[in-house]
């Protein structure tokens, strides 16, 4: 993964005048927001102590300073009395771990046109109660879909002061735009990271499934722009459903059924055909392709595997519910964890831990796909006829922390799982890392503190009924999170202003 990001976006002079405008335009639009409600904490200059903090060279004691919204030092605890504080606010967080706030680079908020399924200021209350600093929102399921700058400044208006973190978007591909260069080159023109397409059904009606030809010709214009192209790898094909045996709609190995992991390898296979003019030398050179929610540890990321080591330039992410579940122990007609790709059996899910601690599996992201408690029908418990998706967000950290214990997960393993490698794949060069120069995103948490996630839990996402994470017990709990240099979120409460900003390309 880091041959495979590093040949296709950090070109070393790049990457230094990204980081140089990034401080500058940082600087700048958060200068706008003091004075306001935009912050718990009524400073813009002020240092952060701990004795775990995150940063690129490894896990260290130490200060962050901070100020216009920007990581202007980070210091070892030994050189900590050195500094000239003068009256300079210091906070200290104690054995409470800091780390860059994490960015989520799949998350589906729905808004605009579809807000009663979540819509940006509960979706965004949620991520900053979670240590989410950055989300880039998919395409779908806003009602219009995001394939157009007309659509795409919908979207822009819907977030405007709306947004309690920094908000991105992907934009779609789809058959209406893949063939049209020039509809595809305005549509990245008005500002998205990248594109996503889908190879089966979406589900919504004004995005279609893109075949192969469609994405070949979409990474043609994507590697003019050096941005990426995110795909739902799934291809219709015969299901095993009509193996003869019962199936029982309220049973979750019904569902299982109609989904196998035949669909995510011919997906992949048929992917992997275009991926190779990505390579070095390549007509599509520049473009990447990135693989989203992989629920296939077995032949599907072999398939991946060999592409990476042939030199294309690909990426693959995987969800906490694939780590956290197993459909053995999907209850009956608990449609709450239906998705798709489906979460797979545990050997499956062994797999897939075993790929992320190899680095495999390259990193992580929600998914947040909600919806309306109605359309799961959790009182029929039909699996065939609910709607998929899995709510998520708020909890993302703790659940990828508490289930990869036994594995040995390292707090560095996070940090570059949730902030680092998001962050490249986006292009957001100002962000990821424990840094100087970096925005001053961090979430500070306490790694051994457990938590019941019951009904009295504060929950901010919009239906937090649908969740399939409720019931569990949860180490991880987030004490602060930073945007920008403002305390969002701290000891339970929000900043009553919403202050996010939008990240836009251009």
């Amino acid at each position: 993964m880091e041959r495979s990001l590093l040949q296709w976006r950090l070109l070393p002079l790049l990457a230094l005048i990204a980081s140089l405008l990034s401080v500058f335009f940082a600087s700048r639009s958060y200068q706008t927001t003091q004075g306001s409600k935009c912050s718990l904490l009524p400073h813009d200059h002020f240092w952060i102590s701990s004795k775990r903090i995150v940063t690129p060279d490894g896990l260290i004691s130490g200060s962050v300073e901070v100020n216009g919204g920007v990581i202007v030092s980070v210091v070892k605890e030994e050189d900590w009395s050195k500094k000239q504080r003068s009256r300079v606010k210091v906070i200290d967080y104690g054995e409470a771990v800091i780390m860059p706030g994490l960015v989520d680079v799949h998350a589906h908020l729905d808004d605009p046109g579809r807000s009663e399924w979540e819509g940006f200021p509960s979706g965004t209350k949620a991520a900053a109660a979670g240590g989410i600093t950055t989300l880039i929102d998919m395409p779908l399921n806003s009602d219009p879909s995001t394939v157009s700058p007309e659509t795409l400044k919908l979207k822009i208006e819907a977030a405007k002061k709306r947004i309690l973190v920094d908000v991105g978007f992907w934009g779609g591909l789809v058959p209406d735009n893949a063939l049209n260069s020039t509809a595809l080159e305005s549509l990245l023109d008005a500002g998205v990271l990248g594109l996503k397409s889908f190879m089966c059904p979406s589900g919504i009606n004004d995005f279609p499934m893109t075949n192969v030809t469609h994405i070949k010709e979409g990474l043609s214009v994507l590697a003019k722009y050096k941005r990426p192209l995110l795909v739902h790898a799934e291809v219709e094909m015969d299901s095993e459903i009509d193996d003869g045996t019962d199936n029982d709609p309220r049973s979750y190995l019904t569902y299982l059924k109609t989904r196998p992991t035949s669909w995510e390898e011919g997906a992949i296979r048929n992917l992997l055909s275009v991926t190779e003019n990505t390579r070095i030398g390549g007509s599509a050179e520049g473009a990447h392709v990135h693989i989203v929610h992989l629920s296939d540890a077995s032949s599907s990321l072999d398939l991946i595997k060999e592409a990476k080591g042939k030199g294309d330039s690909v990426t693959v992410e995987t969800c906490p519910h694939y780590l956290a579940f197993s459909a053995e122990e999907i209850p009956q007609g608990d449609t709450r964890f239906k998705c798709s790709p489906p979460i797979r059996h545990a050997a499956n899910r062994e797999k897939l831990w075993e790929a992320m601690m190899e680095g495999d599996i390259d990193m992580l992201s929600s998914d947040h796909s909600p919806t309306k408690p109605e359309l799961k029908l959790l009182s029929d418990g039909n699996f065939l006829k609910a709607w998929g998706g899995i709510s998520s967000l708020q909890f993302v950290l703790p659940v990828t922390w508490s289930y990869g214990r036994k594995y040995g997960v390292t707090l560095e393993q996070v940090a570059s799982w949730w902030s680092d490698r998001p962050s490249k794949l986006a292009g957001l060069h100002s962000k990821g890392a424990i840094a100087v120069g970096k925005h001053a995103d961090i979430v500070v948490w306490e790694p051994e503190v457990e938590f019941d996630l019951d009904e009295d839990h504060p929950i901010h996402f919009k239906h937090p009924s649908i969740s399939a994470f409720l019931g569990r017990k949860l180490s991880g709990k987030v004490i602060s999170t930073f945007v920008r240099g403002n305390l969002v979120f701290g000891e339970g409460k929000h900043a009553s202003d919403a202050c996010g900003s939008l990240l836009l390309a251009y």
